[in-house]
This record gives C-alpha cells, sequence and structure tokens, in this order.
C-alpha cells in the first residue's frame, strides 16, 4: 500500500494548482471510505488513481472512473507520469463512432448551439424567440397537467417559423404529442422515460451530466448533445455533486468532443467567456437573462461574449 499512497500523493502533488482538484465535499463524505486496497482492482496505477481523485475532490463513482481510465492510460504509454491526465476516449470505455454504428442512436442537433436560454414559461420563450435566442429549454415547474399542456403548445408555437430550436425539460410525452424539437432529461430520468418513443417520434434528446460516471453513462444512450455542469455555484437546482469549476469542465470538453455539448450552472456574463473557450459548442444560461432589466439587450451581449 506504501507505493499506492506514493503514486497516489505524485498525482495529487501534480494537478494541485490545475484548477482540477478541489476541496472534498460533502457529497463524498456521506459515501463510505473507498476501499483503495481492493483486490479486483486491475493494478496499483488504478487503486493510486482512485484514491487521488477522492483526495482531489472527486466523488467516489467518478473517481472509480478516473482510476480505470488512468491505469489504462499508463499501459498504453508504458509509463507512470503524474503530469499526464487521462483525456482519451477509448481509456473511459468511450468509442467515437458509436453512434454511426448505433442504430438507437437520437437524431443529431447542430454541433454549436449556441447561447441556450433556460426559461420558466411560455411567454418567456416569446421573448426569447423575439431576440433571436438560437436555443431554448422550457423549463415548466408545475404540478398541472392541464397548464403543462398549454404552455408546452404555446412554447412550439412561439419558435414555429423562426431558427429558434426548443427543448421541453421533462415532459417528453407532451413533448412527443405536440411535436417539440426535442426533451432533455436528467440522469434520474433514464429509468423512467420511454427512450424508444422518444427517439421513434424524432425528437432530439439532451442529457445533464455532472461527473466523469454520469458522462460515460450517458454515452451508452447516443444522445443528442451532452449538458455538463454545473460549472459554478447554483441555487436555482440541487446539484448530486459541487460545482466542477472551469479547469475539470475544459477536461470533460476535451474527453467529450465527439458530441454536441452544453456547459451549465452558475453562468453569468462574468465568466461566459472562459466557458465558451473550454470548447462546449454551447453555453446555457438562466438569470443571466431572465434577471436582467433588459433580457433582449442581455441576449445581444452574451452573445458577443461567446463568440469572443
Amino acid at each position: 500500500m506504501s507505493l499506492v499512497r506514493d503514486l497516489a500523493d505524485q498525482i495529487v502533488a501534480a494537478h494541485r494548482t490545475d484548477d482540477v482538484t478541489l476541496p472534498p465535499s460533502v457529497y463524498s463524505l456521506s459515501s463510505p471510505p473507498p476501499r483503495i486496497d481492493n483486490e479486483h482492482a486491475i493494478d496499483h496505477y488504478e487503486l493510486a488513481a482512485t484514491l487521488a481523485a477522492i483526495s482531489m475532490g472527486f466523488i467516489e463513482l467518478d473517481a472509480t472512473v478516473l482510476g480505470k481510465a488512468w491505469s489504462r492510460m499508463v499501459h498504453h504509454d508504458g509509463n507512470f507520469d503524474p503530469i499526464k491526465w487521462p483525456n482519451r476516449p477509448e481509456y473511459f470505455d468511450l468509442l467515437p463512432w458509436t453512434r454511426i454504428m448505433n442504430p438507437k442512436a437520437f437524431p443529431e442537433c447542430p454541433k454549436r448551439l449556441g447561447l441556450y436560454g433556460v426559461m420558466p414559461d411560455s411567454e418567456w420563450i416569446k421573448r426569447m424567440v423575439d431576440a433571436e435566442l438560437p436555443t431554448v429549454q422550457l423549463r415548466l415547474k408545475s404540478n398541472d397537467v392541464k397548464h403543462i399542456h398549454t404552455e408546452i403548445k404555446q412554447s412550439i408555437e412561439a419558435v414555429k417559423g423562426s431558427k429558434t430550436l426548443l427543448f421541453i425539460n421533462d415532459y417528453w410525452q407532451s413533448a412527443i404529442e405536440l411535436g417539440a424539437y426535442g426533451v432533455h432529461l436528467g440522469q434520474e430520468d433514464l429509468a423512467t422515460a420511454d427512450l424508444d418513443a422518444i427517439r421513434n417520434a424524432g425528437l432530439r434528446l439532451g442529457l445533464s451530466t455532472h461527473g466523469y460516471a454520469e458522462m460515460v453513462y450517458a454515452d451508452r444512450f447516443c444522445p443528442s448533445y451532452i449538458a455538463m455542469g454545473a460549472v459554478f455555484p447554483t441555487t436555482l437546482k440541487r446539484m448530486p455533486t459541487a460545482p466542477q469549476g472551469l479547469g475539470r469542465l475544459y477536461k470533460y470538453a476535451q474527453l467529450m468532443q465527439a458530441y454536441p455539448l452544453v456547459a451549465i450552472g452558475g453562468i453569468d456574463e462574468s465568466s461566459i467567456q472562459a466557458v465558451a473557450h473550454s470548447g462546449v459548442g454551447s453555453v446555457a444560461v438562466v438569470r443571466a437573462i431572465t434577471g436582467s432589466d433588459n433580457p433582449k439587450a442581455a441576449v445581444k451581449r452574451l452573445q458577443e461574449l461567446i463568440k469572443r
């Protein structure tokens, strides 16, 4: 175990200042300590990288995925280099040609979805169409089935004849019935949503992810795009992991570049340019638009910043 800990310490030291390391979060503390002496692990490189990842603030599920990827990288390179970071899809069992080969892949959407506004109701959708926002999502919070149906219908009508693409959050049945462009689901929805029905209806599918384990899992479904976050702290939604930060976002974007990518979570005018430079093709915002005194002007300003 002394060798494992020595290798882990080397990895942690090499990445202490590159924005990948975060304070160990309350999320990881809620789980039992990792079994770093797991006899079923491939080798001590996997164990060391798993331990290092947890020390760097990754939750245990992500640390386990990173550990396996790190071991594959070491064996591919033929040597251990703590400065390197696993960034090739094959290290994570991700196959760039999966979409082409998989008959259950969801329909494609533009690689660059641009500025992506997450809006609370159809009135905001209408305002975003008027502002020429390229992509919008209706994230409706309601238990009234009739109201939900009406809001989705009005949102779909609002984007007709425009260049704005509309995704419906969660309510995939109504999205299918009313003919939306696409739906956006969380990881927790994958067990209950009828993915075949969504695919057969020709709808695009966006999936939320919050780290390595969820990105690898999302790849199994060949979605139309993958959302990654939360990049920064946000109070709009309880997240399963701590804010990922720019350092991790840049590595996620490099790894998942075969997909259209959307960065989301706490992004505003002060940070949107750095986020856009990560390699994602889209940046999702909420309050940067809805909290503005002049939403239309905010859209224009944010789009200008993305293009710089």
